[in-house]
């Protein structure tokens, strides 16, 4: 068994409890391996990297996916208090949800489906993608060294395509469902904490508002037609009849975008997608948003544009109706970074290059390697002083901040400067290499996609 760093073994031991004590040998070296191994995250990669290649019970390393007995669910547990104690030890939790497309194919993967791709998608062409769809929650936090903010996944649940239920005789389980337990799950392990929970358009469906808005606070896009309407009038007494749902109709936010008399207010929001600061023109107010047979979702709406015409006017929504709508864009403007992890999980951690066929690796892997993004993380917390970390200069590319990809490779350098692993060796013969030409080695390895 490799040796290793304090810091990496006061972080891994968290996970302890949840194998026995030979499974957990064989997840630290899978685990080691699949930070330090470039290119394709398969668990034979990870073995080489780790010096395992004449390995003779390399199966065993296998067993750890498709066989063992360990709940992904409750590392997930651990993994977020880990997050929390780091990053976000106090005030409000500001969580990201979202789905994304694992482009897999293979007759033996049975809960793969064909998907609307949301990336080469767009408003006048749709793609489809044949894979697995997953659900990720991640934990949206300021990260120092990178003076931006962070999505960092935590959870991570396989959505099944409704043919996979149909096969089975089972009822689909849409995505908003599988969102409903999620959330509700996240808020039974955190119940002392405030928490806020940001999605995509997807995620404005009634029933799943309805179903956690008195746990989590949601803030979404909402549609500019939707229907609001004032709140229910005090009942009179003695009065005759079902009480009612609603009050009057209020106008659409369509009409209120092209009204006169409509109020605007001049707010600048800071980091709005990916610019310093934008300044915009918001307006805001409280309903109830209705549907026939749905549920009724008290909300408060900010309707946004830009004095410059340079993007569409846009509706939020919030089922917390007491919070300023500055506070609800600053929230939901975090959004961005969950695809900023989606692409940097696939360029940099393996997403799609597994090769785990059966059902329970299937389920397992993925979720790992993007939970593999939030560990690398804090082992950096733990190993970064003064808040700074290395950043790769060029003279063609002057990058300001570290970015995910110096903080992988500052970890990999970390591992191998320190000598923390044995590595196989077919001879013992002593070979002088300048000290210049280990060091571009070392920079090109460490930086391997």
């Amino acid at each position: 068994m490799p040796t290793l760093p304090l810091e990496l073994t006061t972080l891994i031991v968290a996970f302890a409890p949840l194998f026995s004590k030979p499974l957990f040998q064989h997840v630290q070296v899978l685990l080691m391996g699949a930070i330090l191994a470039p290119g394709k995250r398969t668990v034979t990669s990870a073995l080489r990297v780790m010096g395992r290649s004449d390995e003779a019970d390399f199966q065993n390393y296998h067993r750890v996916l498709n066989r063992a007995l360990w709940s992904s669910l409750a590392a997930s547990r651990i993994l977020l208090s880990l997050l929390v104690a780091a990053f976000a030890p106090t005030g409000v939790l500001v969580m990201g949800i979202d789905d994304t497309i694992e482009r897999r194919r293979g007759d033996r993967i049975k809960a793969k489906g064909i998907y609307r791709d949301p990336v080469r998608s767009s408003r006048s062409h749709m793609v489809k993608a044949s894979g697995l769809r997953w659900l990720c929650l991640m934990l949206l936090v300021d990260i120092p060294w990178a003076g931006r903010i962070w999505a960092l996944p935590f959870l991570t649940c396989l959505c099944p395509s409704e043919r996979y239920y149909k096969e089975r005789g089972r009822t689909h389980q849409k995505l908003t469902e599988r969102a409903r337990q999620m959330l509700l799950v996240v808020k039974r392990w955190l119940p002392q904490r405030k928490i806020v929970v940001v999605g995509d358009s997807s995620f404005a469906a009634l029933e799943l508002l309805d179903a956690v808005r008195n746990e989590v606070t949601v803030t979404t896009r909402l549609r500019l037609d939707a229907a609001l309407y004032e709140p229910v009038p005090e009942r009179v007494a003695g009065q005759m009849g079902r009480p009612r749902k609603k009050g009057a109709r209020l106008p659409t936010l369509t009409a209120v975008l092209a009204s006169a008399q409509t109020v605007w207010q001049g707010v600048t929001i800071a980091r709005w997608y990916g610019e310093v600061e934008r300044t915009v023109e918001i307006t805001s107010g409280t309903g109830v948003w209705y549907h026939t047979g749905k549920p009724v979702v008290p909300l408060r709406w900010v309707l946004v544009r830009d004095p410059h015409k340079k993007f569409d006017a846009q509706a939020f929504l919030c089922t917390n109706v007491a919070t300023e709508p500055q506070q609800i864009l600053a929230w939901f403007v975090r959004r961005w970074t969950l695809e900023v992890t989606f692409e940097e999980a696939r360029a940099h951690l393996g997403i799609e290059t597994q090769r785990q066929w059966s059902d329970k690796a299937i389920a397992r892997t993925t979720p790992a390697l993007l939970a593999l993004y939030s560990i690398i993380t804090l082992v950096a917390a733990r190993l970064v002083e003064s808040n700074t970390l290395p950043v790769r200069q060029s003279a063609w590319y002057a990058k300001e901040v570290a970015t995910f990809s110096d903080t992988i490779a500052y970890v990999r350098r970390y591992l191998w400067s320190h000598h923390h692993f044995q590595m196989s060796q077919t001879t013992s013969d002593m070979i002088k290499v300048p000290r210049s030409l280990v060091e571009r080695l070392t920079d090109t390895l460490c930086y391997a996609a």
